[in-house]
């Protein structure tokens, strides 16, 4: 099995080599500890438009490169992903916090990505097209956007990075890849690293660590022709707006407020077991976390009584220890924002079943029942192991009930009755709907994306990686040049 080599890239960043970024340098530190456990380098506004330069360059090669080639590297990106597996998972749980269940899950995902964008590679790029002239051929083909930015987030950093990177790759493009700062060695690094060992050409993979100002950087860049962001709601808007105004594809997906729908004919044992995972998994710092339970008022009692039983059962700690279920938030300021909310909702008539209360980032599981939708619970995206429970009387007002977010990522209905479920899921704008699942689901596949605040309707996995990383071009060609009258 090889090594993920963390140790000798200390203090660099990865663009056409190892080599120190302009922007310095910054400690990684272990969130269950505080421990400093590694170091990154930092980019600055010089080294992206450096490597902006060297991935246009690069990318004019590669986009002339046989399908197999590409397909090629992303197999052998897949079995270094493989090998490093364990180091990589060590790696993530330190920086992120999650359990150990959670970290390999990430990498089974990362891994379905590379070998989903493998199969990219000899899908058909193109159609033919009729033309008035019978002697002209007329087609329509995809070609590679050229040098893609992909800004990825700290929650999933290693899955959320590689589903823009390898279907970016493997279509022909480069990729400047930012990743968050606080887990920079497992959502960077670590890809990196699995690229080198796949073989793939130098200059085409860059990761320039940094904050707001590095990924301002790569999506004002002139090279960058995509965008590719997985963020908070906040800042896709000013990612958009930025590559709006520069006349940029941007791809956005964003934050969540997702509702599971409990209805009166549900198994009940069934939902409550995929609710606390929704809301649970990862301390609910996901986008499709569930975020609003809302149960119909017959059987919301029980429904609280076994979620509440559930929550307070769960050991919380340091997610290295194997029977911890429910590790610390990213920082102990997100556990401040998560009790902000939790507070102001107790406050505004919410009631607090367990929970609610913090040390340092480690958030207990808190059930706050009777949930009404003028209250922080229900109106924003908490990102903590929270789970609102609002009540409802009939289907029509849990649709409205559901409605009432800005979000339209996520949502899961509970029924005995398949076409019940999805009568309703018809009704809902989200992105996504999952009967009688929970709201956390994904596949390297399928079309992964929201609607309103929680994205621009953008799609990553499978065919419809094409729309996004690819351009079409339209192509005639004549036997003789025509002749026109002058």
């Amino acid at each position: 099995m090889s090594r993920c080599d963390f140790a000798s890239a200390s203090g660099h960043l990865f663009s056409a080599g190892w080599r120190r970024g302009g922007g310095g340098t910054a400690d990684v530190v272990e969130v269950a500890t505080g421990e400093r456990i590694g170091e990154i380098g930092l980019a600055d506004e010089a080294d992206v438009e450096r490597a902006g330069a060297v991935a246009a360059e690069a990318q004019r090669e590669w986009a002339r490169a046989s399908y197999k080639e590409r397909a090629d590297v992303m197999a052998r990106a897949s079995l270094a992903l493989e090998s490093m597996r364990a180091d990589i998972v060590e790696m993530m749980i330190r920086e992120t916090g999650g359990i150990r269940a959670k970290a390999e899950q990430e990498v089974t995902k990362a891994l379905d990505e590379l070998r989903s964008a493998a199969g990219l590679t000899d899908q058909p790029y193109g159609q033919l097209l009729p033309h008035d002239d019978t002697s002209v051929l007329s087609m329509a083909r995809r070609v590679p956007a050229g040098v893609v930015g992909v800004i990825a987030p700290w929650n999933a950093p290693l899955m959320l990075a590689v589903r823009s990177v390898a279907p970016a790759l493997a279509l022909g493009n480069a990729v400047l890849l930012k990743p968050d700062v606080k887990t920079t060695l497992s959502g960077g690094v670590a890809l990196a690293r699995v690229f080198e060992a796949a073989g793939l050409p130098s200059g085409l993979l860059h990761v320039l660590p940094g904050g707001p100002e590095a990924g301002e950087a790569v999506v004002r860049s002139p090279h960058t022709r995509v965008i590719s962001f997985t963020g908070s709601s906040a800042t896709g808007r000013r990612v958009g707006e930025i590559a709006g105004g520069l006349l940029k594809r941007v791809v956005l997906e964003l934050g969540g407020n997702n509702a599971l729908i409990v209805l009166d004919d549900a198994d009940l044992d069934a939902a409550v077991n995929n609710a606390a995972w929704g809301s649970l998994l990862h301390q609910g710092q996901i986008c499709m976390a569930t975020g609003r339970h809302l149960v119909h008022e017959s059987i919301a009692d029980e429904y609280v009584e076994r979620l509440t039983a559930h929550a307070r059962s769960l050991v919380v700690g340091d997610p290295r220890r194997p029977e911890v279920r429910v590790g610390p938030l990213i920082d102990a300021r997100q556990a401040l924002r998560v009790h902000d909310i939790v507070t102001g909702s107790v406050e505004a008539g919410a009631v607090l079943r367990t929970g609610g209360s913090h040390d340092g980032p480690f958030y207990k599981p808190t059930v706050l029942d009777r949930v009404t939708p003028g209250v922080r619970a229900f109106r924003e995206e908490i990102f903590g192991p929270v789970i609102p429970v609002t009540r409802f009387s009939s289907d029509a007002e849990a649709v409205e009930l559901a409605g009432q977010t800005e979000y339209g990522l996520s949502a899961a209905i509970h029924t005995g009755s398949v076409s019940r479920g999805l009568a309703l899921a018809e009704r809902l704008h989200t992105g996504m709907v999952h009967i009688n699942g929970q709201t956390i689901n994904d596949a390297a596949h399928i079309p992964m994306g929201g609607m309103g605040a929680s994205g621009n309707g953008g799609r990553y996995g499978g065919h419809w990686n094409l729309d996004e990383f690819t351009f079409w071009q339209w192509v005639t060609a004549r036997p003789t040049p025509p002749t026109y009258p002058v």
